[in-house]
C-alpha cells in the first residue's frame, strides 16, 4: 500500500473571510482617526480673490447689528458698533473649521456656532478651539456705500 501525504490547502473562503474582516477593521479604524485629525489640523487659509467690495449701504445696518457680505468666494461680516458710527469688518469664516461666524449684539462678540468659538470685535480669538484670529478688513464709507478692502498692513 502506498501512503499518500495529502495536505489540505486552507479553504479559499476562509482566506476571503479573513480579507473582508481585515479590510473592515482597517476601514473602521480610518473612520475614527480621520475626524480626529481634521479637528486638530485646521484648514488652510484660502485666497479671497478680490481686493475691495461694496459690503452695504449707509443706513442698512442698525447700531449694534451686523450683516454678512460676500468678499470674493468667502463670506465677510460687517458690524456697526453700538455708537452707530464705527464699522468693523472681518472674515466670517471661523479659523477652526471654516464655519460661518455670527455677531452677538448683546455680548458684543463674534461667535462660531460649530464649536462655540468666541472672537472679540477686532477678530482676535478669545475662547474655544479657533487657532488664530479672524482676518480683519479695512472699512471706508464713500458717499452712501460702505466699502470693505483687504488689510494691507502685515
Amino acid at each position: 500500500m502506498c501512503s499518500e501525504n495529502v495536505v489540505n490547502p486552507e479553504p479559499v473562503r476562509r482566506g476571503l473571510i479573513g480579507l473582508f474582516l481585515g479590510g473592515g477593521l482597517l476601514a473602521t479604524f480610518a473612520s475614527f482617526i480621520y475626524p480626529v485629525l481634521r479637528y486638530f489640523v485646521p484648514p488652510q487659509v484660502a485666497d479671497l480673490g478680490v481686493d475691495e467690495v461694496v459690503a452695504a449701504k449707509v443706513g442698512d445696518l442698525k447700531p449694534n447689528a451686523s450683516a454678512i457680505f460676500r468678499f470674493g468666494s468667502k463670506p465677510g461680516l460687517l458690524i456697526l458698533d453700538a455708537d452707530g458710527e464705527t464699522y468693523h469688518a472681518v472674515s466670517a469664516s471661523c479659523t477652526h473649521l471654516g464655519c460661518t461666524v455670527q455677531y452677538k449684539g448683546d455680548a458684543k462678540e463674534i461667535w462660531c456656532p460649530c464649536h462655540n468659538g468666541v472672537y472679540n470685535m477686532n477678530g482676535a480669538n478669545v475662547s474655544g478651539p479657533p487657532p488664530r484670529p479672524l482676518q480683519k478688513f479695512n472699512v471706508h464709507v464713500r458717499g452712501d456705500q460702505i466699502f470693505v478692502s483687504r488689510n494691507t498692513e502685515a
